[in-house]
């Protein structure tokens, strides 16, 4: 066959489809998959340089998603029909621009509406939970949620997905209950999972090493992720349970500052099929 009909058998073939892109997630080989995972807390999609004018800006953060390509995206400080960003809904819009499916996982009511943590996925969703997590008595401690779906990442092949945001007060009680929680709600699953969110911790912390005890988090080394200017605190983080079959290929802070007062952070991982 010579070159010109090789390349007019090739251009008929691609006509026909078989070149056009997958929507499944990057093939390392034939038994492993790499999943792109970001978490990213929104600040209720209110930039803080304008966070005295209340400006709501939802496509700076779809935009910011959008450029980082993920499969799976765990959100925090998500409003749905507040007064405060305007009685829309963060999630549904969110989704929408994106093109990805959803979970929101309600917290507490506030200001006419909702406010809690979400889950944007490429892929089909099921199993869709809410968790309350556990506070002591301070009339400050806001309730907290551990929000956990299904992904059926290809045909057949499954991983639980959850997004978080702990207890942002100065005492870290409340944040060691929420990550014992964690861990006991998750001890029994049998399906992959992966954890990502706000935890309001650095490494160092008593409740970061209590979730340690059941996940591995994707650094070690940790890049900081707030404030968005001169960060010096690591508190976002993504973990998948321990003895899954997962490979930490990467572990990036995204240097992005206008759309929230946090920095969103993306690992890419390695799943490997049995």
């Amino acid at each position: 066959m010579n070159i010109k009909l090789s390349a007019l058998v090739l251009l008929a073939i691609c006509l026909l489809g078989s070149c056009s892109p997958k929507l499944a997630p990057t093939s390392t080989s034939q038994n492993s998959s790499a999943l792109r995972i970001m978490t990213y807390n929104l600040h209720h999609c209110n930039p803080p340089s304008k966070e005295k004018e209340g400006t709501i800006d939802v496509d700076a953060i779809a935009k910011v998603i959008a450029l980082q390509k993920p499969d799976l995206v765990a959100l925090q400080e998500v409003d749905v029909n507040t007064k405060r960003s305007g009685s829309i809904n963060e999630a549904v819009l969110l989704a929408t621009r994106l093109k990805m499916n959803f979970y929101f996982g309600k917290a507490i009511n506030h200001d006419g509406g909702e406010y809690g943590v979400a889950i944007l996925s490429r892929f089909p969703l099921s199993a869709q939970k809410t968790f309350m997590l556990p506070k002591n008595n301070n009339v400050k401690a806001e309730q907290r949620v551990l929000a956990m779906v299904t992904a059926e990442i290809e045909n057949g092949v499954f991983i639980r997905f959850a997004s978080t945001h702990l207890d942002a007060q100065r005492a870290e009680e409340n944040r060691i209950l929420q990550a014992k929680e964690i861990n006991r709600l998750t001890e029994q699953e049998t399906l992959p999972l992966i954890v990502a969110g706000d935890l309001n911790a650095d490494p160092s912390s008593e409740s970061i090493k209590i979730f340690d005890q059941a996940f591995t988090r994707t650094c070690s080394d940790c890049g900081f992720t707030i404030p968005v200017n001169n960060p010096d605190k690591t508190i976002d983080h993504i973990g998948f349970k321990k003895g899954n079959p997962f490979n930490v290929i990467s572990h990036t802070v995204i240097p992005e500052r206008y759309a929230s007062d946090h920095l969103p952070v993306v690992a890419v991982l390695e799943l490997k099929r049995l």
